[in-house]
């Protein structure tokens, strides 16, 4: 019997401008739009499982005000269930966001609630578990409280049963692998951008860093590679995924409707390289629209998108490491 997926992680309210291509201080710039979306990797990729049709319990906090009613809504509305979200007497986690005409963005953050989830100590009771199977860990960096217990959570996850991931996002305070190292071997699937698997690591390319993550004690690590698609290096196989043709307008929360698109498709019982084909459809879908999860379909909708949708090119050899050639997908 299919179970669902406990998602923990920051829950931020999102204000977009759009488009902000050079901001003049001192001055009055007109934007084409000013607009309140759900944010935070917490927040983008349960609701992402949840329009996919994935039970979802959500873990996290927001305040005791607008901002967190709204996130709760938003949640709530697309199917995710939100009982163990906490309130705050601190105000929700909000972000501003800067958009550009070529969908790049700039953010601001204000932790907020951020920086009291996770106060007390976490654990998987019964209660917590009944019905799920997996737990996933988003934002590990922009919650404060948890580098001090981040592999005791991840350890206790596995004690409970639950197979387990984990979704970086970047380090503000530049700790990344002093806070991480330990949890690594608790982690059954790490997902990193490019830019963090580097800044993770030091290493030069992501796939150099990606093997450095698995040396460490990492189990199966994806790495998400924007327009380059994915590339998934695991204990099994290894190969690149392509990326889908589209007109970008807004990367916010890319990365976390990947991560939600794939372990989404793994709940229905696909192999990793049709999920990692799935997942890119997923991250393509939403940058085509404003916010970190609007652009997110049913699960069926995606596969519908997925038959007439083209995919970019490889680009060549993107993952040979020293003499060894991997596998992309087709071949």
């Amino acid at each position: 019997m299919k179970r669902g997926v406990l998602c923990s992680g920051n829950l931020v309210l999102d204000i977009l401008v759009r488009p902000v291509d050079r901001p003049v201080w001192g001055s009055t710039s007109r934007v084409e739009s000013i607009s309140q979306h759900l944010g935070g990797n917490g927040g983008n990729t349960s609701y992402t499982l949840a329009k996919l049709g994935v039970p979802v319990r959500t873990l996290g906090m927001v305040g005791r005000d607008p901002f967190g009613d709204t996130i709760l809504e938003t949640l709530r509305t697309a199917g995710a269930e939100t009982s163990f979200v906490q309130r705050s007497t601190r105000p929700t986690s909000t972000t501003v966001g800067l958009v550009d005409s070529r969908g790049n963005r700039m953010f601001l953050h204000s932790l907020g609630s951020s920086e009291e989830m996770f106060a007390e100590p976490f654990e998987f009771s019964r209660t917590l578990c009944d019905g799920f199977s997996h737990y996933h860990l988003g934002s590990p960096f922009g919650l404060p409280r948890l580098r001090e217990c981040m592999p005791d959570v991840l350890r206790a996850a596995g004690a409970a049963g639950l197979t387990t991931s984990l979704d970086t996002m970047w380090d503000a305070l530049g700790r990344w692998l002093k806070d991480l190292a330990a949890c690594l071997p608790h982690i059954g699937i790490l997902f990193v951008n490019e830019d963090e698997a580097r800044a993770l690591t030091g290493a030069d390319t992501a796939t150099a860093a990606a093997w450095r993550l698995r040396e460490l004690g990492a189990n199966d690590v994806v790495v998400k590679l924007g327009g380059n698609g994915c590339a998934v290096f695991g204990e099994r196989e290894c190969f690149q995924c392509p990326a889908f043709e589209v007109e970008v307008v807004d990367t916010t929360g890319a990365g976390d409707c990947f991560a939600g698109g794939f372990l989404g498709a793994l709940h229905r019982g696909f192999s990793y390289r049709d999920a990692s084909r799935f997942a890119c459809a997923v991250g393509a879908l939403n940058v085509g629209n404003l916010g970190g999860a609007e652009g997110v379909l049913t699960f069926d909708e995606t596969l519908a998108w997925m038959a007439s949708a083209s995919a970019r090119p490889l680009e060549p050899d993107i993952l040979r490491r020293g003499n060894a050639t991997v596998m992309t997908p087709g071949k």
